[in-house]
């Protein structure tokens, strides 16, 4: 039996934008962003940017734009930085209207300690999107060092599963990272781009079921 012919006319998936908000003060959590960005462009029709949360803080309207965004801050003393968490506050006007609801969401810390309580940061980022109605995407890479590969060069060795971690010593040069941390920020970029695609365009818009004075305080 002759097998049926693959169709050549399915419809091109549609250009997917992703937006990388992340706050830097030594330029530590902006190298893995760029990582993280060079490995989101890897696939195809998604479009990523990179923006500053100080920047958005007077401008938060301009996230509604965005199918997807991955949020990056240093973790200060167990948290997010003062500048992200000011960016954070100022999206109050879209939790309201509920304008980021059904986007995707991931997130990403980096501290000068293999721990350095960046748990907690990841946990604060997970918990304003969850508010926000977003679609949380965690780190499903296994720790190559399992598998015998150098710890230095294995991709999640540090160990994190609900987002990304990168560690870089006090005091270092900006791009002073172990080769496994860079490969994870590429890696886990890839991840995201692709279940952006994967979710099939869900839109905020499409999923208000209510009027936001029906259920949110004003």
């Amino acid at each position: 039996m002759k097998a049926p012919a693959i169709p050549t006319d399915r419809p091109a998936r549609a250009p997917r934008r992703l937006a990388i908000v992340y706050h830097s003060a030594h330029g530590h959590t902006e190298h893995i962003a760029s990582h993280i960005r060079m490995g989101a462009r890897g696939v195809p029709d998604v479009a990523v940017d990179l923006l500053k949360a100080e920047d958005l803080i007077a401008a938060p309207a301009d996230l509604i734009a965005y199918d997807g965004l991955v949020l990056g801050s240093p973790t200060y003393l167990g948290g997010v930085s003062g500048p992200f968490k000011s960016f954070m506050d100022a999206t109050g006007p879209l939790w309201r209207t509920q304008r980021l609801r059904g986007k995707l969401a991931a997130a990403f810390t980096v501290s000068s300690l293999p721990s350095g309580d960046k748990q907690s940061t990841l946990m604060s980022l997970f918990i304003f999107c969850m508010q926000h109605g977003m679609v949380w995407v965690g780190n499903p890479l296994l720790p190559e060092q399992h598998r015998g590969v150098p710890e230095a060069e294995a991709a999640n060795r540090l160990g994190s599963w609900s987002g990304l971690m990168a560690q870089s010593a006090h005091g270092a040069p900006a791009d002073a990272f172990a080769a496994g941390d860079l490969r994870t920020a590429r890696l886990f970029g890839r991840h995201v781009a692709e279940t952006l695609h994967r979710l099939g365009g869900v839109e905020a818009d499409s999923l208000l079921a209510a009027p936001a004075a029906a259920g949110v305080p004003a």
